[in-house]
């Protein structure tokens, strides 16, 4: 069978683990050439490119900071040089409470420095990296952007402001990008993944609090915790012309739960 993505390019953030790093190897698995990134655990992230060359794909590492500009449009810019061109972005980079690396707290505990963290990954990291990947589509005039948000944008939680805001911010985010794309083949959508098995945050968050894994699956209709391999292939279909015709759309891969 022939791959979908062969002769394409693909840029993930927060590549190192998780979703980012299946979403990328999956992406190889179609046949695009992949560029890995990610500013904290570039070991990871290399990680990943070496399974993907091992697999017998084309990937190259390339360290960003997603809430520095010069930073993202080097980057965007440095996969232009080596590839020609810029098919397919995954703006998966972001930070969110886990009990360990961020800190579960109320609105009113909430030290700024962390409000203003989390909300320059997540958002304005999102803005920085879509910004100079559609400039490089539009003058293409082909492209797909696929961002993630979270289940949480439309399920809140106590002690989640900041991320909460933040991947709320993403939904109106994406559909602008969205109407601003549109009339130049340049596509843009959003994922909201549901509770995710083998991600930092998931595995982080119930390590510290054991009883919110049971919490989770309580609120899944399906029974089932999600895997990366479920947001990677639904970003897969996104990016296929199989979605030609979608774009602004804010997609749930949650086993039904906002359906609650």
């Amino acid at each position: 069978m022939k791959e979908r993505f062969s002769g394409k390019v693909a840029l993930v953030t927060g590549g190192a683990s998780g979703i980012g790093r299946v979403t990328a190897r999956v992406f190889a698995r179609e046949g695009a050439a992949v560029i890995v990134t990610t500013d904290a655990n570039v070991r990871g992230a290399e990680e990943t490119v070496d399974l993907i060359k091992k697999s017998g794909g084309e990937a190259t590492f390339i360290r960003c900071d997603v809430s520095v500009a010069r930073e993202v449009e080097s980057l965007v810019a440095e996969c232009v040089r080596r590839y020609g061109r810029l098919d397919f972005a995954f703006n998966n980079a972001g930070i969110g409470p886990d009990g360990k690396r961020v800190p579960v707290t109320s609105i009113v505990d909430m030290p700024e420095e962390l409000w203003d963290r989390t909300i320059d990954i997540n958002l304005k990291g999102v803005f920085l990296c879509m910004k100079y990947e559609m400039k490089q589509m539009l003058r293409q005039k082909y492209g797909v952007i696929v961002n993630t948000s979270s289940v949480g944008a439309l399920k809140p939680l106590p002690g989640f402001g900041a991320y909460v805001a933040s991947k709320s911010g993403l939904l109106g985010l994406t559909k602008v990008a969205a109407l601003e794309g549109a009339a130049y083949g340049v596509r843009v959508n959003t994922i909201l993944p549901g509770p995710t098995e083998r991600t930092l945050l998931f595995e982080y968050l119930t390590g510290t609090h054991p009883e919110e894994r049971e919490k989770m699956m309580a609120e899944i209709p399906m029974g089932r915790l999600a895997t990366p391999e479920d947001m990677a292939e639904a970003v897969m279909w996104l990016c296929s012309d199989e979605a030609s015709f979608i774009t602004g759309h804010v997609m749930p891969v949650d086993g039904g739960m906002t359906s609650k």
